[in-house]
């Protein structure tokens, strides 16, 4: 399985591109239709995506955005990813200069009402998620009534009653091309193999016209084969299933005999789809192989700054913190890794308070390095200790140092690997509460044997 940070890191920038202006219309078909599909994360990202969109669409941002305004992890903003593009409404693109990454995604508005129940896959997909019921009920708020009163005559005037054209001369300028309403083309159903020959080795010219079978996209073909498990041999069967009088197959009438023959040989439970996409993961390791040092470093390597923030103090950061560790990642592109080990350094050797200052004067020696890893970010902590609390010793009275051995393992800090102590241990009772509680029963006790 390919690590996630291969396909996605929280420095990567990302723009985003609108296919056209999304309508309140289309806002009520993601809620209704595409919201069961994809999930409540996906639509979150949908959203937000479209509402930076249309506040400014030229605006260049990072991930690590993305994850504090959706206030989740980069794995399940990825799978959210992958989930809109799976169903139609975004597509990635990807440009790699070096080291760094950057992406255009292009949001599409969903498919109208008619289009989505005429897609095999969709409308299924619906149906297996929200029931029979809300399902019709949600068909018909869509369709179309015509209740027109025939007692009324049309008289509206067509466009050539009131306009005629005259000429002044000029010619009209057609060179500057128009961009076009573009929506969502539905599922991108591609790579799936269906074997069309072995379809049409069985249909003969007599029994299934070829006007009549070419009639037929082979996409329709496609999707009814894989929505119900349908091999070549069964679709022959639902072709002719299909035909109606005059040797013709109606896309409706193909449908209903796909969903006929289903019934009848495979299952009588309208078909599910499973979601089987595995979302890259950090790389594993194992713990036990480790040593102190080296889970330090893949906890480093692989923790937002504010959750290890929160384990180092063992509740919440503050917001300046915060925001340095942010200012850090999105102005300076540092890695998180390096940020984590260099907030980590200087809240240990300032007791406990990270100063602006200080760690913006480390963190320039460090890019001047090119320091990139959390690895080479603790071997410079070691090497330059002395000149980094000179640094901060200058303007105050000596200070004795503060190191804590001299080892590899002198780097790793206690609070590592007690954060989960912290949060099993239960909080000790105060011992005068515990007395005056004790005193309380008593009081109580004796009061009601004086009631008896």
């Amino acid at each position: 399985m390919v690590a996630l940070y291969k396909e996605l890191q929280p420095v990567d920038s990302f723009k985003i591109q609108l296919s056209h202006p999304i309508s309140d219309y289309d806002r009520q078909l993601l809620t209704l239709f595409y919201q069961p599909l994809i999930g409540s994360d996906a639509m979150s990202l949908f959203m937000t995506l479209w509402a930076d969109a249309e506040y400014d669409g030229d605006r260049e941002y990072t991930h690590y955005y993305l994850m504090n305004l959706l206030s989740m992890p980069l794995e399940p903003i990825f799978e959210a990813r992958i989930s809109l593009e799976a169903i139609g409404l975004l597509r990635t693109y990807v440009k790699r200069d070096g080291d760094a990454r950057s992406f255009i995604y292009k949001l599409y508005s969903p498919l109208g009402a008619k289009e989505f129940f005429n897609d095999p896959l969709l409308s299924t997909f619906l149906f297996s998620k929200i029931g029979e019921q809300p399902y019709r009920n949600l068909r018909a708020r869509f369709a179309v009534t015509t209740a027109e009163d025939e007692s009324f005559k049309d008289v509206s005037r067509t466009f050539l009653d009131v306009y005629k054209p005259v000429s002044n001369g000029s010619g009209i300028d057609e060179s500057t091309e128009i961009i076009d309403r573009s929506q969502s083309e539905g599922v991108p159903f591609v790579n799936y193999d269906f074997d069309f020959n072995l379809l049409k080795s069985g249909l003969s010219e007599q029994m299934v016209p070829q006007a009549a079978l070419a009639s037929v996209p082979k996409e329709t073909i496609s999707k009814l084969a894989f929505l119900y498990s349908l091999t070549p041999l069964d679709m022959q069967k639902v072709i002719m299933m299909a035909l109606d009088e005059d040797l013709a197959l109606p896309d409706a009438r193909l449908r209903r005999a796909a969903a006929d023959y289903y019934k009848m040989s495979i299952s009588k439970e309208a078909p599910v789809l499973q979601k089987v996409y595995v979302q890259p993961q950090p790389e594993t390791v194992q713990k036990e192989t480790l040593s102190r040092e080296d889970e330090l470093l893949h906890y480093l390597e692989n923790t937002p700054p504010v959750d290890m923030l929160r384990d180092l103090n063992d509740k919440e950061p503050l917001s300046v913190d915060v925001q340095l560790a942010e200012r850090l990642i999105n102005t300076h592109d540092l890695p998180i890794g390096v940020v984590n080990v260099l907030l980590q350094y200087v809240h240990i050797r300032n007791d406990g308070k990270i100063t602006n200052n200080y760690v913006e004067r480390i963190a320039s020696h460090w890019m001047n390095k090119k320091v990139s890893t959390a690895k080479e970010a603790l071997e410079f902590s070691r090497k330059e200790h002395d000149k980094y609390m000179q640094w901060k010793n200058e303007g105050q009275k000596p200070a004795s140092k503060n190191r804590r051995g001299s080892g590899r393992e002198a780097m790793v800090p206690e609070w590592f690997f007690k954060k989960d102590e912290k949060k099993e241990q239960p909080k000790k009772m105060d011992p005068d509460v515990e007395e005056r509680r004790r005193k309380l029963l008593e009081n109580l006790n004796a009061r009601r044997t004086e009631v008896k």
